[in-house]
């Protein structure tokens, strides 16, 4: 049934915020999406992750959302865990044993550029959704009947947007999460990531699957591949202090490809960028009318790719709750248990993943990387065991979890 109230006010249009944003024009509620990049360069942002976990394909089938982007991606039922010392794979997990707990058994790799696309060619085709491109929110105000969302257009206009609900899906340095003074607790890694994309057949000439997590002591590695046009992207630490024009210089990125794996001939790089990683959960995601989901609530260490995951889990369940305030079926309380649900998945799942997954490949001690091998490989090829780890790794663990946080 349309919704006789204001608009729910989304801030972003990345992937959670798109994700709502959807979740909402499917359940008849009015929709303003408010996006910093404008119609012409929304698609030029710099490509980034896009592992889609089984949990996470589950709700875009749901939504949609999986019939239009899994023509985008490449299927990855395994993962591998590589001892770079010794160049030898030490674990493969396949996806198969959750064969009857999903209808995906299965990692979709489709970067985030691809998946916000689609949502947003989607978003486009309902009357209840309006968009505002090119428009940037300055502050936000609140009271027990609405927002107010304060924003410059695209031609740098200053306007008040009016709405029931205003969510943040605006990245880690959100402005709603500031002007609401909730404290982003964490801490940033002492270190650098260089991501390289390059075109290289990293799976026909080693072994690789499509998606690897290489252990060594001195220089960790992921090794990812995406699809259409085919690209694999490597991920190396580099030091705090390093001069990032020399960690992006052709010399130093083709240095540290050779020594990843030796080539005849220089590697063809598409793509280089530097970043610094954090590990941060905001003390709560929802203030009076205003609400976090995604980065703005919680952001982690790329390493296990659950970062978008989790935020488009917030997005659903934020979306189930917001419906049904509308419609009278919910109490603003039910606001607290989303809280209660989501930093719970966001420190007990996420963080914990992130963390323990980037220990796994830089750890340094001898003994504890032989016992990490050990364990690994144990994991991998108990049946049993093997269920249990990707149930935890995919998120799907965190949902059953969810469900019972009242």
């Amino acid at each position: 049934m349309p919704s006789n109230n204001a608009p729910v006010i989304v801030v972003g249009a990345g992937p959670a915020g798109v994700s709502l944003a959807l979740y909402l024009a499917q359940h008849d509620v009015d929709t303003v999406l408010i996006e910093t990049f404008t119609e012409a360069n929304y698609l030029d942002q710099a490509p980034r992750t896009g592992s889609i976990h089984p949990s996470t394909l589950e709700m875009f089938a749901d939504l949609g959302v999986y019939e239009r982007i899994a023509p985008r991606g490449l299927v990855a039922p395994t993962f591998q865990f590589w001892d770079r010392e010794t160049d030898s794979m030490i674990a493969e997990f396949d996806h198969a044993v959750l064969k009857d707990d999903t209808r995906f058994p299965f990692v979709l790799q489709c970067e985030r550029i691809k998946v916000i696309d689609e949502v947003m060619q989607m978003l486009r085709g309902y009357p209840n959704v309006t968009l505002r491109m090119g428009t940037t929110l300055e502050a936000m105000a609140q009271d027990s009947a609405g927002v107010t969302a304060i924003v410059v257009n695209e031609a740098g206009e200053r306007e008040s947007i009016k709405g029931s609900f205003i969510v943040s899906g605006e990245g880690a340095r959100s402005v709603i999460r500031k002007s609401l003074d909730i404290d982003f607790e964490g801490y940033k890694y002492p270190d650098q990531v260089l991501t390289v994309s390059v075109v290289h057949d990293f799976d026909k000439e080693h072994g690789y699957s499509y998606r690897n997590y290489l252990s060594d002591p001195e220089q960790w590695s992921n090794l990812f591949k995406w699809g259409q046009p085919e690209r694999w992207r490597v991920h190396f630490p580099t030091n705090i202090d390093d001069d990032p024009e020399l960690l992006l210089s052709d010399e130093y990125c083709q240095k540290q490809l050779q020594r990843f794996l030796p080539n005849s001939k220089p590697y063809e790089i598409v793509y280089r960028k530097l970043y610094s990683s954090h590990q941060r959960v905001a003390a709560t995601f929802n203030v009076g009318r205003a609400l976090l989901v995604g980065d703005s609530a919680h952001v982690n260490s790329p390493i296990g790719g659950v970062g978008m995951n989790s935020g488009v889990h917030d997005s659903v369940n934020l979306g189930e709750k917001l419906v049904g305030i509308l419609r009278g079926e919910m109490d603003m309380p039910v606001l607290d248990r989303y809280t209660r649900q989501r930093r719970h998945v966001a420190v007990n799942h996420v963080k914990t993943i992130t963390e323990r997954n980037k220990k796994l490949i830089n750890e340094r001690d001898p003994e504890i990387r032989k016992r990490n091998h050990e364990m690994l490989h144990r994991s991998a090829t108990d049946p049993t065991l093997a269920r249990e780890y990707i149930l935890r790794t995919s998120l799907m663990k965190s949902l059953e979890e969810v469900a019972a946080i009242q």
